[in-house]
């Protein structure tokens, strides 16, 4: 079920939005890994308004974790 909170926070344009949503909170109930986990919290940010501010920090952290 798609709460108050992520109907603001989210942008649920389109039925796959809703669907995407829906894959996450079912992801969420299982015993997942922490690299799945942070997956999908990152697949949550793909869902706001301003989407492009978390792919550039995983980006800039990744560029850190390979320029060492």
């Amino acid at each position: 079920m798609i709460s108050k909170e992520e109907k603001r926070k989210y942008v649920l344009a389109d039925k796959q939005d809703y669907e995407i949503l829906t894959k996450i909170h079912q992801l969420e109930k299982l015993s997942l890994s922490p690299d799945d986990k942070e997956f999908i919290n990152f697949i949550r940010t793909q869902l706001e308004k301003d989407w492009r501010t978390p792919i550039l920090k995983v980006l800039n952290n990744l560029l850190k974790k390979y320029q060492k």
